[in-house]
């Protein structure tokens, strides 16, 4: 389908979320927002690509960037004082014309591609609450780690919104039980405790009993959206070190196998092993990708094969069990995946399938990356054993489309993740550099670096007396 006709079945509910995504009506189609954001990423692109020292420039505007990604408004302004092209044509010389950020903002509510139904139908739900934006990640509305994580930030600057009238006491109640909800929406990625516990550590920095409800909507919103413009900014710094790993392949396309999905619907903004993949194609390489189908949900063939069509990426899908053959028969240049959690020693929770892939490119000696920020990182897990495993519904191995195609009495084991041994894998890309075992040293010092790195300025003393004299 033309991406012009599926951009005109984007539909979302009038009400907030309840559980029942059925009460959906026509929305605008927001088209300078798409716009502003295929500028943006082959902005990004382009410079991680050719420019030395320009992540520390995208560092610097990376919060007016990510708002500016999520108000299409604004996004025109920047682009016409900038004397940016706003049409559907893309990059200059034919480039990819950009992918989708799998949400966006309006006054008090959140609005989220429903992921579930892509590719046949791009369609969007309603979060008004901390509450709502739970339903949405558990029922995989939204999916993929830094993307849930930014989203439940914003899901509890939605809940001090609905509570700055209340009573302190009450405000600090539902904060809480908002946090605890977005917790407990998918156990395995690290992304999601990290940003609620970042958001409730920010509450309590302003003060939890503070009496005016509006100064701690204030001080969420803030934090929300410094999540997200961090995302901007260290997902564009991961792609151009991972893009630096890439084989060189002078004579014929960099030929890469991915699986589940990690461009913008799972990241937020940029994407990590999709964002290395976007950062090569902005750099003037050819890239063909094969796309693992990832069963049982399939995000490979339903939403990594959308993402990659939308940008005019070549690509090849392929059966999750055709990967072995594939990468024997010498196809394959590196293997590009993310994470959801990776361990204070490198043993990574990803998507089910990860680890045998792993195992077949060690067989076969093709590079293996693993993709993802310093916030997948987990230094209280000192290795894979205790990552917790989230298993999902039956009914995703029963049936396809809602048609059952199992026996009666078929029984289900349905672990929607595995763990990838440290040993099996090639490099972890992170916005802090490419890192090579031994990874507990080398996690340590990348997560000590982020955080330095993020930390704000310290405020100067106040001059003694004496000193202002002298």
């Amino acid at each position: 389908m033309a991406e012009g006709e599926q951009d005109d079945q984007i539909e979302g509910p009038a009400a907030p979320v309840t559980g029942d995504p059925s009460a959906e009506i026509p929305v605008a189609v927001d088209l300078g927002r798409r716009r502003f954001f295929r500028q943006l990423a082959s902005d990004m692109f382009q410079a991680t690509a050719t420019v030395v020292g320009a992540a520390n420039a995208l560092q610097q505007q990376s919060m007016q960037a990510a708002n500016a990604i999520l108000d299409p408004e604004a996004g025109a302004r920047a682009m016409a004082a900038l004397g940016a092209p706003t049409d559907e044509t893309g990059p200059a010389g034919g480039g990819p014309r950009g992918f989708r950020t799998p949400f966006r903002l309006e006054p008090e509510r959140l609005i989220l591609i429903d992921q579930r139904l892509l590719p046949g139908r791009l369609a969007e739900i309603e979060c008004r609450t901390g509450a709502d934006v739970a339903w949405a990640i558990r029922e995989m509305v939204i999916r993929g780690a830094p993307a849930i994580g930014q989203a439940a930030a914003y899901g509890m600057a939605l809940t001090a919104s609905r509570g700055v009238d209340l009573q302190p006491f009450a405000r600090r109640a539902i904060l809480r039980s908002a946090a605890n909800s977005l917790r407990s929406a998918r156990p395995t990625a690290v992304n999601l405790t990290w940003a609620v516990d970042r958001m409730l550590t920010r509450l309590e920095a302003v003060g939890s009993l503070e009496d005016d409800g509006s100064v701690i909507a204030e001080a969420l919103w803030d934090e929300a959206n410094e999540i997200c413009a961090e995302a901007t900014r260290d997902h564009t710094q991961l792609a151009a070190h991972g893009l630096a790993r890439l084989p060189a392949t002078p004579d014929r396309p960099l030929r890469v196998l991915t699986h589940c999905n990690t461009g913008p619907l799972a990241c937020g903004q940029v994407g990590t092993a999709l964002g290395v993949i976007q950062a090569a194609i902005y750099a003037g390489r050819e890239v063909h990708v094969h796309v693992d189908e990832t069963r049982p949900f399939l995000q490979g063939a339903r939403l990594t094969a959308w993402e990659l069509e939308q940008a005019g990426v070549p690509y090849t899908l392929i059966a999750d069990g055709a990967a072995g053959s594939l990468l024997a028969s010498g196809s394959i240049d590196a293997v590009l995946v993310g994470a959801d959690r990776i361990a204070a020693n490198g043993d990574t929770a990803n998507k089910i399938g990860t680890y045998p892939l792993a195992a077949l490119a060690a067989r076969h000696g093709i590079p293996f990356y693993v993709c993802a920020p310093i916030s997948s990182v987990d230094l209280e897990s000192p290795d894979g054993s205790v990552i917790p495993i989230e298993e999902r519904p039956a009914s995703e191995l029963l049936e396809i489309g809602g048609i059952r195609i199992t026996p009666p009495g078929a029984t289900v084991w349905n672990p929607a993740f595995d763990i990838t041994p440290a040993a099996l894998i090639s490099a972890i890309v992170t916005e802090e550099g490419a890192l090579v075992a031994p990874f507990g040293p080398a996690l340590t010092q990348a997560v000590a670096a982020r955080r330095a790195r993020s930390a704000p300025p310290p405020i100067p003393a106040e001059p003694t007396t004496k000193a202002a004299a002298g």
